[in-house]
């Protein structure tokens, strides 16, 4: 990856850039920085995966993914550059058409959302303006490791020498190795909901208010200037969920410690403004229709969570399907108790697993489900049935 950006003259070096790893969490509060960004007149860059129905929404600019026009003009000059170095894989080089993206647009300022991991992963050629770790919990363990502390060494892997680290509350064992890879790089760190405290004031289906205590005095033009008195920020964020505040709170103090020029009133109206499909996205009230892209153990106790609040007591008809490396077993455990009929389908993907794998560890997991394939078809027909029902 340094051998293909050297090649291309280093178009990530052209911008300043907030690079954001974690388990969960992480595409939340990316968009949350790019929209605070955006709301303070700065040409923002914002680089995701995966993507939901475009394969150009992992490059955003201004809040537009680039056109299909764009990408073919990026592929196109970056050919000769690719095939110069071997064994590049899609996502490197997907990484580079954002950089290069980024460069030809000339941005003001870029988040990256890390792929996978973070030390190895094909984004941790960026020197940033700070390192953000959200929430950290199980997933892909096969390449990361099977013990918190393992994970947390890898998405550790994107803290620079000096480069501030701002980072969402974590369990301790993973807390223990940011720590210490903070301190052998004489990193900042700064520890949301330690350093800087956090509070829901109030939930609803319309979005969530909350308050922040930064606990440090800021200069006019919203930079961080001493540590000090507290500071008390409130800020609206229309994404539901506890999880999401504990994600704007982390958003806000990368903000502020990015060194990017930025106050409050502009962080609250980029926050306001937010939109990230698929997090308990309520897609419809009557019955209410939910999309929410919760793909483990911890992201489904979230999810739980998160009906109980705005749906207690309401049974579920969870429409399921998942790639193959995913620990069904543990998300059906969080959820259990809740779902009152399973229906299980299949993405129109490679990695996807099969209608009638899902449905053993299912009958396993002791809940009654059926099938519904291809789910653009035969979902939609369960909804008008259960809409009849409800």
């Amino acid at each position: 990856m340094f051998a293909l950006m050297e090649s291309l003259g280093n178009p990530q070096a052209k911008y300043p850039i907030i690079h954001v790893a974690g388990t969960k969490g992480k595409g939340s509060v990316s968009a949350l920085c790019a929209s605070a960004l955006r709301a303070a007149g700065y040409r923002t860059g914002l680089y995701t995966s995966p993507h939901l129905l475009d394969y150009t929404e992992r490059i955003q600019v201004s809040g537009e993914p680039i056109s299909h026009e764009q990408l073919v003009d990026l592929v196109e000059e970056i050919k000769p550059h690719v095939a110069k170095i071997e064994k590049l894989t899609t996502f490197e080089i997907t990484t580079a058409l954002a950089f290069m993206a980024f460069a030809k647009s000339g941005v003001d300022a870029a988040i990256f959302e890390v792929g996978l991991g973070g030390r190895l992963d094909a984004t941790n050629v960026v020197m940033p303006k700070v390192s953000v770790i959200t929430s950290l919990s199980y997933d892909h363990m096969a390449v990361l490791g099977n013990t918190l502390a393992l994970i947390a060494g890898e998405k550790a892997g994107i803290i620079k020498e000096g480069v501030p680290v701002v980072s969402a509350p974590q369990k301790e064992e993973a807390l223990e190795v940011l720590l210490r890879v903070a301190k052998s790089r004489r990193c900042e760190f700064t520890l949301v909901g330690r350093d800087v405290k956090f509070n829901l004031i109030e939930t609803s289906l319309s979005g969530q208010k909350l308050t922040i205590d930064d606990g440090r005095q800021t200069m006019d033009d919203g930079r961080s200037m001493v540590h000090g008195p507290s500071s008390i920020v409130e800020l609206f964020i229309p994404l539901l969920g506890r999880h999401q505040v504990e994600n704007a709170a982390t958003a806000y103090v990368a903000l502020k410690a990015s060194g990017i020029p930025i106050t409050d009133e502009q962080i609250q109206t980029g926050f306001s403004q937010v939109k990230w499909r698929a997090r308990f996205e309520i897609a419809r009230l009557d019955p209410p229709v939910i999309f929410d892209s919760a793909h483990n153990q911890d992201s489904f106790a979230k999810l739980r969570d998160t009906l109980e609040t705005y749906f207690p007591g309401k049974p579920v008809y969870l429409i399921f399907g998942a790639s193959e490396d995913k620990n069904i077993p543990g998300m059906f455990a969080e959820m259990k108790p809740k779902i009152k009929k399973l229906i299980v389908t299949r993405a129109d993907h490679p990695r996807a697993l099969s209608v009638d794998h899902i449905q053993g560890l299912a009958g396993q997991a002791g809940l009654e489900s059926e099938a519904a394939v291809p789910v653009s078809e035969e979902a939609a027909a369960r909804v008008g049935i259960l809409r009849k029902r409800w």
